[in-house]
This record gives C-alpha cells, structure tokens and sequence, in this order.
C-alpha cells in the first residue's frame, strides 16, 4: 500500500505549527508598522486672534497663532494708478486706493508689464544665465535678474494717470505711505512663485548638494510656464508630488490675479496676503492634514470660496463647528496649551 507522508499525523502538526508561526511573523511586522495617524486642522477664528492647532490622532503637534492687524498689507497685490512722477528723486506717486498714496523706486518699475515681461523672457532665453547668486538666495523673493538691467529714467518708464499692478513691498506707517513694487511674489509654504523671473533658486539652508540638485530638477521639469522659483528651506526632502501641488496651486492664483487685473478698475485690491486660516488650507491641507474643523461662519465661508477656487477636491474635508462649547475646549486643547 503507497505510504503518503504528506497527509500523516505528524506531518500535518508540523504544517499546522509552521501555519501558526507564520501568522505570528505576520502580526509581528504589523504592530512594528507605525500605524497611519489621522491629522486635523482645529481653528479657532476669532475677531482678534486666530489660532489654529494641528492635531494628530488627537494630540496636538502644532499651534499657529496670529492677531489682526488690518494695518500690515504687505503682499498684497493692488491695480493702482500713476498719480505724480518725481524725476529729481526717480521714484513717483501710485493711487493704491488708500488714505495715502504709495511710493515706488525706478528699480521696481516694470513698465507696460505683460509686454515688458514676454521680452524680458525672450533676451534671456538666448543670453547665458549668470548662476553666481542664485545659490546664495535665502527664502526671500528676490527679482535680481530683472533688477540687475540697466535702470532707465522712471520718466521714461511710466506716466501720469498710467494703470499699474503692483504689490506692498511695506505697509504704511504713520504718514508715510506703503513702498510698492511691480516684481510680483507669491510665496507658498515650499515655493515662491515670481511670474516676472525666469530664474530658479534653492533656499541655502538646504545644504546638501543632491538634494539642491533633485530639487531644482523637480521644478524645471515641473514648471510648464516660464516662472521664476525660490524653493524655500521647508522643501527639503519633499516628494515631487507635493512639490508639484503647490506650483499648481501658485499658478492658479497667479491666473487668477491677472484675470482679475484685466477687469478690475484702478484702484482695486487684485489680491490680499493670505490670512493664517487660509495659509493653513494651503499648507497643511495640501500636505498633511486630512480634514478642518473652524468655529466662525464667515471664516467657513471663505475657506470653502478659497477651496472652491483653487482646491475643489478638498471642500468636503471641511466641517463647521457649531456646538455651544468653545472649539479649543470641544476638542481638549486648552489644557494641552496651558501645560506646553
């Protein structure tokens, strides 16, 4: 009679055991495995300070706070008009739609701008890049490839009653009205955009020399329109993924600020310095958290408008908090600050 081992008292309690230690490897590696957290944005919006606490699996990991002031309108971007230009110091006079009107220099001047800044591109296209500075630029906007051109009498440049876009260089103080310039920056938490460059930087915190390389690879094969980049320090070991998210987000609103400039009137506000809720939705919610939670009506409003606008996808991930209990007290966070 054929003897087969296979199906033998023994062998199938040796098979059963190996069946059972394999199921214990595999439970093993499992609990090695970090677990997936789950990450929310927690704001609480409140006429005077908002403060938005990132949270994972509960636990907060980060607080943002900031407390209004409608004074500092540095970077935003306005449609303003030519009121008097001064030869004698070249500089002139811009109507930005303030009680006083903003001052630029002949170094910020970019006349007839979209004309201006489609010849710029061509000269530089077919001349060689001087790179010297570009690995020196901090994360800071810097136009030097534009500013570096020959200066040309702001006489020369722009006129009395002449539409310009600009953007808030410093806000006003006092009396003195706010510096403006026409070398438009659009800073993301990982980029900042300069529609009115063509160079590509890296932030020179980032120190090591692949990484400054994959980097700017990333963004030159990224960028499909002829933008300058500064690829800010928080970019560092960055998936090209994320990288490629925001430049997406930055053109869009970079579109948005030119389509805007094309109907609006002068002088218009085209674009107002993000507020801390909305730099959360653009930092956090495109990189790391999963869903927000906000306290304040108007706010839900315009992060749902932001979203709407330039991330759609993500409206759903948003909740309105609506119970009587504080936000910050609904989600156990007060203590948590007081303790820190």
């Amino acid at each position: 009679m054929w003897d087969d081992h296979r199906f033998s008292p023994q062998v199938k309690y040796d098979q059963h055991i190996e069946n059972e230690y394999r199921k214990i490897i595999q439970v093993s590696r499992k609990l090695r495995e970090p677990m997936p957290m789950h990450r929310k944005l927690v704001i609480n919006d409140a006429p005077h300070e908002t403060r938005v606490a990132l949270l994972e699996d509960g636990n907060i990991v980060e607080l943002f706070v900031e407390r209004g002031d409608e004074s500092d309108i540095a970077g935003n971007i306005y449609k303003g008009k030519v009121q008097r230009v001064l030869p004698g110091i070249q500089a002139a006079f811009v109507d930005i739609g303030l009680n006083q009107a903003a001052f630029i220099y002949v170094d910020d001047v970019l006349t007839n701008f979209f004309d201006e800044f489609d010849s710029f591109i061509n000269l530089n296209n077919g001349e060689q890049q001087n790179n010297v500075g570009i690995d020196q630029i901090q994360d800071t906007p810097i136009n030097s490839d534009i500013r570096n051109t020959p200066t040309i009498p702001i006489e020369e440049l722009i006129t009395e009653g002449q539409e310009i876009m600009v953007q808030v260089a410093k806000s006003p103080i006092g009396t003195k009205g706010a510096r403006v310039t026409s070398h438009i920056s659009l800073p993301g938490r990982f980029l900042v955009l300069m529609p009115t460059s063509t160079h590509i930087g890296i932030s020179r915190r980032i120190e090591d020399t692949e990484e400054r390389d994959r980097l700017k690879e990333i963004v030159k094969y990224l960028r499909r329109e002829p933008f300058g980049y500064i690829v800010r320090t928080a970019a560092e070991g960055m998936l090209e993924e994320k990288i490629g998210s925001e430049m997406t987000f930055l053109s869009n609103l970079w579109a948005n600020i030119k389509e805007k400039n094309k109907t609006g009137a002068a002088p218009s506000l085209l674009h107002q310095e993000l507020s801390l809720s909305l730099r959360a939705v653009r930092d956090l919610m495109i990189n790391e958290a999963e869903s927000m939670v906000i306290d304040s009506e108007e706010g839900n409003k315009k992060i749902l408008g932001f979203l709407d606008t330039y991330m759609p996808r993500l409206k759903d991930n948003v909740e309105l908090h609506q119970s009587a209990e504080p936000i910050f007290d609904a989600y156990n966070l007060e203590g948590d600050i007081s303790r820190a």
